[in-house]
């Protein structure tokens, strides 16, 4: 199907749409726990300059949640790495300009 496939790269190679929408979906998460994790230290800061024992204990249940945001944002991005690789190997299975080193190959077509 014609609508089925991006070639928007730089060497050509053909992106299944649903690999996009997967990288798509995973960089707005990314986002979306980055931008929560931003809030996280403006409140950690406040709290830690307000000397509030209060909230300094507060803290540490901010601090706790800003690490487990950061280790699904890792998460996040070695699934994108993964996915990435994935469909480079399987659009470069079909593509015999490309060579086992991942760079482009000199392809003569005759007219």
């Amino acid at each position: 199907m014609e609508g089925d496939t991006f070639s928007g790269l730089r060497n050509g190679t053909q992106v299944d749409t649903k690999v996009l929408q997967s990288f798509q979906k995973n960089f707005v998460q990314v986002q979306t726990i980055l931008d929560q994790n931003r809030l996280l230290i403006n409140e950690i800061n406040q709290n830690h300059e307000s000397k509030i024992p209060d909230n300094l204990s507060r803290n540490v249940g901010l601090i706790r949640e800003l690490n487990s945001n950061i280790r699904r944002v890792v998460d996040l991005y070695g699934d994108l790495s993964s996915s990435f690789s994935k469909s480079m190997e399987a659009s470069s299975d079909g593509d015999s300009s490309l060579r086992s080193d991942g760079k482009a190959g000199m392809k003569r077509f005759r007219s």
